[in-house]
């Protein structure tokens, strides 16, 4: 048996969760894709030690989804999400905590202040 390269293990990853994002509710499909994208785009061209916590983050997430999402969807599913630990924030960067922030805000349907104030 062959082992998988990196670039077969990210693309794995990336098609499960969008697999597994098909059974989110409608409206945060979108919100959940568009933020996946984004991240591993960001990630493309990190360090094997970044590229190794940033795979295994990602896929606890799929596996926490999936078992949230549980079996038949949302119908069955337990409730979305989870609490956030402080030492996760205490560890993010300044750039991380504003993506959190912005995440928070579009998944809210919030408009941003500083954004509605520069378009006046």
């Amino acid at each position: 048996m062959t082992s998988l390269t990196h670039v077969q293990r990210v693309r794995i990853l990336y098609k499960t969760i969008l697999k597994l994002h098909r059974g989110l509710p409608i409206e945060m499909q979108p919100l959940g894709n568009d933020y996946l994208r984004d991240e591993f785009k960001r990630h493309k061209s990190c360090n094997p030690a970044e590229a190794h916590v940033f795979m295994n983050e990602w896929a606890n997430y799929a596996l926490s989804l999936a078992e949230q999402l549980g079996l038949r969807g949302p119908i069955n599913a337990k409730k979305l999400g989870k609490p956030l630990q402080e030492e996760y924030l205490q560890n993010m960067k300044d750039e991380q905590i504003h993506q959190l922030y912005e995440l928070m805000l579009a998944a809210n349907g919030i408009e941003d202040d500083k954004k509605l104030n520069n378009n006046s």
